[in-house]
């Protein structure tokens, strides 16, 4: 028994890698889960959260650079003494607001599309990975009043990305993810924002290797003051896996499920320039447990056609 838990141990470990696919809306993150992460890149929003455009057509650009040294278990202790992660994500993202109106909101929907470099190190192999990572595409609805703005939506992420059970580094996750968002952001006449994007995983199997990633809620927030045109904040994000990982329709036994959490926290910088926006972000992770601990740079651009 001590051996087979030995070496689930071990093939937990090699498959607990994958890009943080910061990307979804860029695509990338890690939590717990297989491959260390979940679809949804944790972090990627923060300014305006809620604030989707007026009817329109508007491209979306995310650069993110994570770094993680650790691989945490579920006491939040590092496991693999030379464990090493970097992801260089680039996702471009296609947004259209129409004039359609249900419900009182304008009706829209998203296309994502990350291309993500991912080097990994762990018990002593290494591997890289360059590619199209998964595909986000989803339906939105948005409201405006003069200070709440507020956003619904359905997002799907779909394996796209390159995927091999027996590859350390993946950029694809060879499953299904369904993703209700809700979405806020209160700005009032003095500039000062409160915004929180909150989101809830539901995976579905992966067929290659007949393991079921738990469900996950996370949330990327920000609070802003807005001077002119500059807007300097802190932001991050908070993320909890809240059912069991299963393995064989059973639930994985070891380090409660396999179910990971993080918190981050950073400062961010937003500048609007007539019909562009730049956001700069840095986020520190923490209270990590059972998933890659590390640090993510952000640039994001908007342009309004």
């Amino acid at each position: 028994m001590t051996r087979s838990r030995n070496i689930f141990t071990q093939l937990r470990l090699i498959v607990l890698l994958a890009s943080m696919v910061i990307i979804t809306a860029t695509a990338p993150a890690l939590h717990a889960t297989e491959s260390g992460g979940g679809a949804y890149p944790n972090g990627a929003e923060g300014f305006g959260a809620g604030m989707l455009p007026p009817p329109g057509t508007y491209l979306l650009n995310y650069f993110n650079v994570y770094n993680a040294p650790h691989l945490n278990n579920g006491s939040g202790n590092s496991m693999v003494p030379d464990f090493n992660l970097t992801a260089v994500v680039n996702a471009l993202r296609l947004v259209h607001v129409t004039k359609v109106e249900l419900l009182g909101g304008n009706l829209g929907g998203h296309l994502l599309l990350p291309i993500v470099n991912l080097d990994v190190t762990m018990g002593g192999r290494s591997q890289s990975r360059f590619g199209l990572g998964d595909l986000t595409a989803g339906p939105l609805l948005t409201w405006h009043s003069k200070n709440l703005h507020t956003a619904v939506g359905l997002d799907t992420i779909m394996p796209s990305g390159r995927y091999d059970k027996n590859d350390l580094a993946n950029i694809g996750r060879n499953y299904w993810t369904f993703e209700p968002i809700v979405a806020a952001t209160w700005l009032s006449d003095s500039g000062f924002e409160l915004s929180g994007k909150f989101m809830y995983d539901i995976n579905t199997k992966n067929s290659d290797t007949d393991y079921l990633s738990g469900q996950e809620f996370h949330i990327d927030y920000t609070v802003a003051q807005k001077f002119n045109n500059l807007s300097v904040g802190l932001g991050g994000y908070f993320y909890k896996q809240v059912t069991d990982d299963e393995l064989h329709g059973t639930k994985v036994a070891l380090n409660n499920g396999f179910k990971g959490q993080a918190l981050a926290l950073g400062p961010q910088l937003k500048y609007d320039y007539k019909n562009l926006f730049f956001i700069l972000k840095y986020q520190r992770e923490m209270a990590v447990e059972n998933r890659p601990e590390g640090n993510k740079f952000w640039f994001k651009m908007m342009y309004a056609f």
